[in-house]
């Protein structure tokens, strides 16, 4: 167990509030105004991060914040935490695994699975242009920067390698047959890999989907990313979004391709190590059920 006295886990608090405050903050301003942005926006939409909660600091699993002159730790009121006689607030790990187990030994066995494999960098970000393919409508309100047939001839001078479920399953009916392999949720496990976008966004995910296990340094290290990620994701689309503030990554030519690669290369890298924090916040946990973690 780490114990942290009042001053301690009071400036974590300040300091990591103001650091979610100023990545949400243009997301907060447009929303105020009732204004959206098809790329800064995503990880709101998509994923439903709250700003509220993720401004919330978690010290993560083992961590005893003592009280101070207030009282208890703010964490004190909120679920699966403990406080003692003493107002020593504290995760209580138990209760919480009586609820998480099954996804933290999921969310610790993709993870696992997706460090072992080689990162694949032959994709060039194509999920987006296969999500359009042969469409009547395009997912964002943005104009194709080729057009229609423009996109579509991309599509089709290129092979289709999408790894990741959760950008395989917005293909266009006639983009699913295009692509080499087929992911689905049963073979998610078996199939992500770290070169992926997707896999290096959903960091942020999973994070959030562990919630107070993790700590909350981690957690805005994973939303940073994956809002760095999506830029990319976005850039490399087909999308015009000069107007947005973004210039494209033209991955139909040879520079835009090593371009995309490059960026992917260093994004992946950032990822893994955040993923093996996410792996050893599982390992902890699952190593109090007494079942060896998979």
């Amino acid at each position: 167990m780490t114990v942290l006295d009042a001053g301690t886990w009071g400036a974590l608090v300040a300091d990591h509030a103001a650091r979610a405050d100023g990545l949400t903050a243009a997301h907060r301003a447009r929303r105020a105004r009732g204004e959206t942005h098809p790329v800064e926006d995503f990880l709101f939409s998509y994923y439903g991060t709250k700003p509220s909660l993720l401004r919330r600091w978690h010290p993560g699993a083992g961590v005893v914040l003592e009280p101070g002159a207030a009282g208890p730790a703010p964490n004190a009121a909120w679920r699966w935490y403990t406080t003692d006689r003493h107002g020593a607030v504290a995760l209580d790990a138990d209760a919480y695994l009586a609820d998480r187990a099954s996804a933290v030994a999921f969310v610790h066995r993709l993870l696992v699975a997706t460090a072992s494999r080689p990162a694949f960098t032959g994709c060039f970000g194509l999920h987006e242009w296969a999500m359009v393919y042969r469409a009547d409508a395009t997912r964002h309100p943005a104009p194709l920067r080729l057009g229609p047939a423009g996109t579509d001839a991309v599509v089709e001078s290129h092979p289709l390698r999408c790894t990741h479920v959760d950008a395989f399953r917005f293909f266009t009916p006639d983009a699913v047959p295009l692509n080499r392999l087929q992911p689905t949720r049963e073979t998610q496990v078996s199939m992500e890999q770290p070169g992926c976008l997707h896999a290096s966004m959903d960091c942020h995910k999973w994070a959030a989907k562990l919630g107070p296990a993790v700590p909350g340094t981690l957690a805005l290290d994973c939303f940073t990313l994956a809002g760095e990620v999506r830029r990319l994701d976005m850039q490399a689309s087909p999308y015009d979004l000069t107007a947005h503030g973004h210039e494209p990554v033209a991955v139909e030519t040879p520079a835009g391709k090593a371009e995309y690669v490059e960026r992917q290369q260093a994004l992946s890298q950032r990822a893994g190590v955040l993923r093996q924090r996410l792996v050893a916040v599982c390992a902890q946990l699952l190593e109090r059920t007494g079942t060896p973690a998979p």
